[in-house]
């Protein structure tokens, strides 16, 4: 067992009494964890899972699926993170992973073993067989092109949690396979905290959760804060226990952020930034109201380079599976996010592979947003790029109204706001209207630039 999960381990066994997930409703103990634990590695033991075992955990979070994950760990296998939502891709990514067994934990809580035909080879890989470490493998949301397959050594992806923080009762909002769900679920699990668990991410059921379970932090995308303020499900439920809302994986409307300030005064949000490459940084927000954050800590280091955003980070991947590495040669992570620089504080700008090439001006999608968004009536927006043969490509949205609206009116509306707010080249050239709800991953937009 490595140094940093006999240490996980000591902290489960202090803390054995207390709450570590409430799932379903019901409490489970650390001391529940452990024995669960232990049971699991028996059963790998008995099925020949060993040390360097390529295996697939799909599940969603629950008592038996945290328990798996840790004995994979122990066993030092290389563990392949699926949720759920990612069904339909199982086969590209068993192929992609070269997974040897897949571990399937249904909506009861009960395992169901699957082996596969693949043998694993890739150099990554061997990596971590020479090291007898073991190892995480996630794939990248594919939000704006192919998932990419991030290996990490668990190791060092864990070692951040070395330290102790602070020990805050934590909703589970993004899935296991999100890097943003590990760090909820290490960062809760090293604090010796509870992690309470949702059937599903609709405000209504959210804020039933915050209410019931005395919630401290919820950590969520701004497309979910967005539809939150929409629904006002909060005026319906007591949400006096929550002291945070984080907020990261995509960039936050400025509109979205000061309505949620606005709403919720007692609660003090904070901006995160992490990236399946490198992990989740340490940040510190300005203001609650504000987008401008300070990223860094012990564990990482920051720079700038062409407007670029670049990170170093103990926890940084080994490298892709089915891609070239992204490192610089001496060793900085090129995270594609274009940022504005104030002094020790970043404003993240947005993905420079969305960025719309408009007859060679730069326009990023969330700046055409944040001023759509302002306008009484929008519900969502998603601004996207399409291909044209005189400029490019041109402005496009694809826009869900509030409540029953005439279309032809409200596009004139938006296109006239848009024209008096941003530059020409910016304002949308087509406004799709839709009536379902857009296509998300992870309640991240899914932008087709």
């Amino acid at each position: 067992m490595t140094d940093i999960l006999e240490i996980l381990f000591n902290r489960f066994r202090g803390a054995s009494t207390a709450e570590a997930l409430i799932w379903q409703d019901r409490a489970f103990l650390y001391q529940d964890l452990l024995s669960r634990r232990s049971a699991v590695q028996n059963d790998l033991q008995n099925r020949n899972i060993t040390a360097g075992s390529v295996v697939a955990l799909k599940a969603d979070l629950s008592p038996q699926s945290v328990a798996t994950l840790l004995a994979l760990l122990v066993q030092q296998c290389i563990v392949v993170m699926l949720s759920q939502p990612a069904a339909g891709q199982r086969a590209e990514t068993f192929r992609t992973a070269q997974v040897e067994y897949g571990i399937q934990i249904d909506g009861a809580d009960h395992m169901h073993y699957q082996p596969l035909p693949y043998r694993p080879d890739h150099p990554l890989y061997r990596q971590l067989w020479k090291r007898q470490h073991p190892g995480v493998v996630l794939f990248s949301s594919g939000t704006t092109g192919e998932r990419k397959a991030v290996v990490h050594d668990a190791t060092t992806l864990l070692e951040k949690y070395r330290a102790r923080r602070y020990n805050l009762r934590t909703l589970a909002f993004m899935p296991l396979d999100h890097i943003g769900g590990m760090d909820t679920l290490f960062y809760a699990l090293s604090n010796g905290s509870c992690l309470v668990t949702i059937p599903d991410r609709s405000p209504q059921t959210i804020c039933r959760a915050i209410e019931r379970h005395q919630v401290e932090v919820l950590p969520v995308s701004p497309t979910f804060l967005n539809l939150l303020l929409l629904s006002r499900a909060d005026e319906h439920h007591d949400l006096s226990s929550l002291k945070y809302i984080t907020y990261g994986a995509e960039v936050m409307p400025e509109s979205t952020l000061k309505r949620c300030a606005a709403r919720f005064p007692h609660v003090t949000l904070l901006q995160k930034y992490g990236t399946t490459e490198t992990g989740t940084l340490r940040s510190k927000s300005e203001r609650s109201d504000s987008l401008w954050v300070k990223l860094g800590g012990a564990e990482f280091q920051t720079r700038v380079v062409n407007g670029i955003l670049q990170i170093k980070a103990v926890s940084s991947m080994l490298g892709y599976l089915n891609a070239p590495s992204p490192f610089t040669a001496d060793g900085w992570f090129i995270t594609g996010d274009r940022v504005e620089v104030h002094g020790d504080y970043l404003k993240i700008l947005g993905r420079n592979s969305e960025v719309i090439n408009v007859g060679g001006e730069k326009v990023y999608p969330a700046a055409v947003e944040r001023v759509i968004q302002e306008i009484d009536g929008v519900h969502e927006v998603t601004v996207y790029g399409e291909k044209n043969p005189l400029l490019g490509n041109v402005v496009c949205a694809a826009i869900q109204a509030a409540r029953p609206l005439d279309p032809p009116a409200f596009i004139r509306h938006i296109k006239r706001h848009c024209r008096e707010h941003l530059p020409p080249h910016h304002v949308p050239v087509k406004i799709k209207w839709i009536d379902t709800e857009p296509e998300y991953r992870h309640f991240k937009k899914t932008r087709h630039v």
